[in-house]
């Protein structure tokens, strides 16, 4: 656990300015707030973005103290403040960090995409820790900056990539790292999404901004435009500028077993088939395919993502039809099959061949499918989550290689280390997009 320092320093002087002012707030380096708690005590916790699956994950803290709510819909504020009255209520979390830094334990960060990155890192350099939704980042470079963040400050990390906690995950993860389906080179995933618009272009006339929403601060670090129906408050997820579509709101999900059991890191070269890319959004469908590198005695893998309506072939098990989610993770005795976005009644085939076999032991702790529980214990010294970013940052860079080799529209070839696409300068501007001023971080 992070050694949290007490700090008599006024949180305003080390802010330095007003969070009024359009300028994202640096922290200097180094300053750490709150306080090291025993395991019986509450954990004070901010909640950034309180509506949608923000709803969900302050709920799934509600055992420790919601002291502060922030969200730029006033009528969400007011609906979540019925549900915690003692809260304080803010609509610009740089507020927030600034008047409660020094009262908070750690914040959820339950926002649109491309307000992970600046809301998480503000918390980490204050000695926060951070449950952040999946994708954890809008970008590959931002993913890669809060991972050495995290790492700096010494903060409790962990994504919200429910599945990961579940006790089905781990026990297929036991499954493949035991060997009982043999050596995997080919994995399949696929999903039902985008259940909201995509490949289309910006919405159409602009419209007055409704009294409820900070309309400015929605838009944060991404480029300014008038407002209009069809961004707020849920299909923003298939514009570029604010969410990642639909391989970043499912991938994080639906890769992960596969992604954990096979200890896959960071693939060679990714390429991608679609429609026409808009510019401005993700595009209706598309098929990606990631090669990894052997690892070890494991031999190289490649995994295909499909997303809107497309699937990979039912002959792979001999079945007439596979379901709107799913994953197939094929090996050389056999094949792991699931049907939803989790291994949930996951399958082994063909049946026959699985009647009788060894279970093996486990090696992963049970968490009884509670990843807010898992983290808050980790907050207060307990065992570390494993969704925490030293794995969620690698898993969310994979996810969002797809989205880079959907808008360059041709093969990546991968450096890793250099967060660079070889040979390709052009996809510089996706690796680290730009944000509007003011909001650097």
């Amino acid at each position: 656990m992070a050694q949290m320092q007490q700090s008599n320093l006024s949180r305003r002087k080390f802010l330095g300015t007003s969070t009024a002012a359009a300028s994202i707030l640096i922290l200097p380096s180094g300053s750490m707030f709150g306080r090291k708690l025993s395991p019986n005590e509450k954990l004070n916790i901010g909640v950034i973005g309180a509506g949608g699956k923000g709803i969900v994950d302050s709920d799934g803290c509600a055992t420790e103290n919601i002291v502060a709510l922030c969200d730029v819909d006033s009528r969400t504020l007011t609906a979540r403040k019925n549900r915690y009255p003692k809260a304080k209520v803010f609509r610009d979390y740089r507020k927030m960090l600034e008047e409660m830094g020094d009262k908070l334990d750690a914040v959820t960060v339950s926002t649109p995409d491309h307000h992970h990155f600046p809301a998480s890192m503000l918390a980490m350099k204050m000695g926060l820790h951070v449950y952040v939704q999946k994708p954890l980042a809008h970008s590959v470079w931002e993913a890669r900056k809060m991972l050495e963040t995290s790492r700096k400050h010494k903060v409790i990390t962990q994504m919200g990539n429910q599945g990961h906690s579940y006790d089905s995950t781990r026990k297929l993860v036991e499954y493949i790292r035991g060997g009982i389906i043999g050596e995997v080179k080919e994995v399949h995933v696929w999903t039902d999404r985008p259940i909201w618009p995509q490949g289309m272009a910006r919405p159409g006339a602009a419209k007055p901004v409704p009294d409820y929403l900070d309309w400015n601060f929605w838009l944060g670090p991404a480029a300014e435009r008038p407002y209009a129906d069809g961004y707020h408050p849920f299909k923003w997820r298939g514009f570029w500028d604010f969410g990642t579509g639909a391989l970043g709101d499912m991938g994080c999900h639906n890769m992960d077993a596969a992604f954990w059991a096979l200890e896959l890191g960071a693939p060679t070269s990714v390429e991608a088939d679609a429609p026409e890319i808009s510019l401005q959004t993700a595009p209706k469908w598309s098929v990606i395919r990631y090669q990894f590198p052997a690892r070890g005695q494991k031999p190289p893998v490649t995994l295909t993502w499909y997303d809107g309506g497309k699937k990979p072939s039912a002959d792979l098990i001999g079945e007439k039809e596979l379901p709107k989610n799913g994953s197939l993770i094929i090996g050389s005795k056999g094949t792991i099959a699931f049907k939803e976005w989790n291994p949930n009644g996951f399958r082994l085939l063909p049946e026959e061949n699985f009647k009788n076999f060894d279970e093996p032991a486990p090696s992963l702790p049970r968490v009884g499918g509670n990843p807010y529980q898992e983290w808050i214990k980790a907050c207060k010294g307990g065992p570390l989550c494993l969704s925490n970013f030293e794995y969620s940052v690698p898993l969310t860079e994979t996810v969002l290689l797809g989205n880079l080799a959907l808008r360059v529209g041709e093969k990546i070839e991968w450096d890793s280390e250099h967060l660079k696409a070889k040979g390709n300068a052009k996809a510089d501007q996706y690796i680290r997009t730009e944000v509007r001023k003011g909001w650097e971080v």
